[in-house]
């Protein structure tokens, strides 16, 4: 049994004005992929063993090309053209010679000429490979599952949890159900119901929001041999495409009245939660002014700078509003400056420099120029607490004034834990204030100690305030960018028997 795998990943915001580039992606071809994902926490890692389990010494794993990028702003179309042409020029020899499979991708892709990437893959993809070749796909929850991909596909799996944990869980699904295809002539069929709500805030949380009750239901219906898979997509709201939406979905083996029954039921349920999966905020100068009258420890949850989500990372807006109230704290944060970490490497550890911070990429943020003491210089490398992943920052420097820390990046990073600040040899829990990057971070790295945890609503490139993003692309009406939108649930069916 010859089973290829391979892969290509990314998140965008539309709205971080600038652009992704080639050299954005981690490139892994032929072996390479194994030798990183062999026993890892990953979603080809998981794939890997679960087919090893299932096929054991009749199994032939054919590596081709894997390409994950780190989130980021749309992705220019010439390189995109450009890893579209290697992942599929990588499947070519391998026409007529395997038996099935897996891709590895995540759903929210875009470039700046083509809004749905992931299903141009899949399409041309199934020409090289031919329409008898079952294709398995893995997708994270945030992913925008389109036409095109249902219509290229046998089957997916999806994330059940966020923040994201089941990474290779997700992997050894996608497997279980690539096996039944091959093993046991399953014939997948898959039904959809669109949601019109894009969503964000606590409540998504799957271990104690509202929208945990559909990743229960998909859960529990993996119980059910007949169904292969199920899951829900609640989208990146930030990928502004033509299908944007919140979606259902259900595989089964033929069955198309219980594919249709589990994903109107979870849709239904999701749509009458619409309401409170939005953004809890407090604005920025209420945020500022609390922290300010706390013993702390305080963190300031920055969401519409995310990284994780495609924001850009140099925002300044919550430190320079600390700033000009004279805040009389501790103050900790990260910020991707390319021109302010240069300028400390050159000059040195001990140096004192006056220069504009922040708003390096975005133009809405207007630098915060301040005397600035250099405190460390590293190179940047690190691996992150939960998601072991090791990101390439650059040169990345601590830059001190006053009673504000600053961990200035040359790369914009991924902030999901505290490992950034680790590396240079800084512990949130001793600064008073502590701005966070990231929509949610696990609990133990900051909510489980901080005596106030604030979502600012802050300006930037992911804001949770989804009206203030500006979407020209999506479906409209759309909840909450139209309040009085209506849910009119439709079943879409797929299949490819």
């Amino acid at each position: 049994m010859r089973i290829l795998i391979g892969g290509c990943q990314q998140e965008i915001s539309t709205f971080n004005p600038i652009p992704c580039e080639y050299e954005f992606f981690d490139y892994l071809r032929g072996d390479e992929i194994r030798a990183t994902h062999d026993g890892a926490d990953s979603q080809i890692g998981g794939a890997m063993a679960e087919l090893e389990a299932a096929f054991g010494d009749d199994l032939e794993l054919v590596f081709t090309f894997d390409a994950e990028g780190t989130a980021a702003g749309p992705l220019l179309h010439s390189a995109f053209l450009r890893i579209a042409d290697e992942f599929l020029d990588s499947l070519k020899p391998h026409a007529g010679k395997i038996h099935g499979v897996y891709f590895s991708l995540h759903g929210a892709m875009a470039t700046t000429e083509l809004l749905d990437p992931e299903g141009y893959l899949l399409e041309e993809a199934r020409k090289i490979l031919g329409d008898e070749i079952p294709i398995v796909i893995t997708m994270d929850l945030h992913g925008i599952l389109t036409a095109k991909m249902l219509e290229n596909i046998n089957g997916l799996a999806s994330f059940h949890t966020y923040p994201h944990v089941d990474f290779a869980d997700t992997g050894r699904r996608a497997a279980r159900f690539l096996t039944r295809i091959l093993k046991d002539g399953v014939k997948p069929i898959a039904a959809r119901v669109r949601v019109p709500a894009i969503v964000r805030g606590n409540e998504l949380i799957t271990e104690k929001g509202a929208f945990g009750a559909q990743i229960r239901h998909a859960k529990k219906l993996h119980e059910n041999p007949d169904v292969l898979s199920a899951g829900f997509f609640i989208c990146n709201p930030f990928t502004d495409a033509p299908e944007l939406s919140s979606q259902a979905y259900v595989f089964t083996d033929g069955n198309q009245q219980l594919a249709e029954e589990n994903a109107f039921k979870m849709a239904n349920d999701f749509w009458s939660n619409r309401h409170i999966m939005q953004g809890q905020f407090i604005s920025l100068e209420a945020a500022v002014s609390k922290g300010a009258a706390m013993a702390g420890s305080i963190a300031f949850t920055d969401a519409a700078d995310a990284p994780s989500s495609g924001s850009s990372g140099d925002s300044n807006a919550i430190i320079s509003e600390m700033i000009r109230v004279d805040y009389p704290h501790s103050i900790l944060a990260p910020i991707a400056d390319p021109a302010a970490a240069a300028k400390a490497h050159e000059l040195g550890v001990g140096a004192t420099f006056k220069m504009g911070v922040g708003g390096a990429h975005d133009p809405q943020f207007e630098p915060l120029v301040l005397d600035w003491t250099v405190e460390s210089l590293t190179d940047g490398t690190f691996k992150c607490e939960t998601w072991k992943y090791e990101p390439k920052i650059g040169p990345t420097a601590v830059l001190k004034s006053g009673n504000l820390t600053l961990v200035v990046t040359t790369e914009t990073v991924m902030l999901v834990d505290r490992a950034l600040f680790f590396k240079v040899g800084l512990d949130p829990k001793h600064f008073h204030s502590t701005v966070v990057k990231s929509p949610h971070c696990e609990p133990a790295f900051f909510d489980d100690w901080v005596e106030a945890n604030f979502n600012v609503d802050a300006p930037g490139a992911t804001s949770a305030n989804l009206k203030s993003l500006g979407h020209t692309i999506c479906p409209r009406p759309i909840y909450p960018l139209e309040q009085d939108t209506e849910f009119n649930p439709i079943a879409e069916v797929f299949s490819r028997v």
